[in-house]
């Protein structure tokens, strides 16, 4: 997988991290880490009532950082964002997404020959997309 490196003035600029705040961390870090394949890099409290994780690739290329702030009630997410995460095999992720009684909301999808992906909801609402690149 690729780092996105733009040249911007005296220095690189990479993109480090994607930030969701949370309804639960405990479903939200499991949907991450069984699911989706991240693993927990680390966890802290940023104060009182607001948790904090973050969870990486192995290559640590791809993070998300998932913020549980109990004085949150409802988390908002727009409804046209969505997470893409490269897999080796569509038909496989498919099937183990299924049977964890994940719900595929569209696709399989192919805009082309090079290129297919679904959606599915993490437990926030948010459209993860899972792509394979042919």
């Amino acid at each position: 997988m690729n780092k996105f490196k733009i040249k911007k003035g005296v220095g690189n600029l990479s993109f480090l991290w994607t930030t969701i705040k949370v309804k639960n961390l405990k479903e939200s870090v499991e949907f991450y880490r069984d699911i989706v394949g991240l693993e927990v890099q680390r966890r802290f409290e940023a104060g009182p009532e607001t948790k904090i994780v973050f969870l990486a690739a192995a290559d640590g290329q791809t993070a998300v950082e998932l913020i549980d702030d109990q004085n949150q009630t409802e988390v908002e997410l727009g409804a046209d964002i969505s997470l893409g995460f490269e897999v080796d095999s569509l038909a496989e992720k498919m099937k183990f997404v299924q049977e964890k009684n994940i719900v595929i909301q569209s696709g399989p999808i192919s805009p082309n020959p090079k290129i297919e992906f679904f959606f599915v909801l993490d437990p926030n609402g948010l459209k993860i997309q899972f792509v394979e690149n042919k």
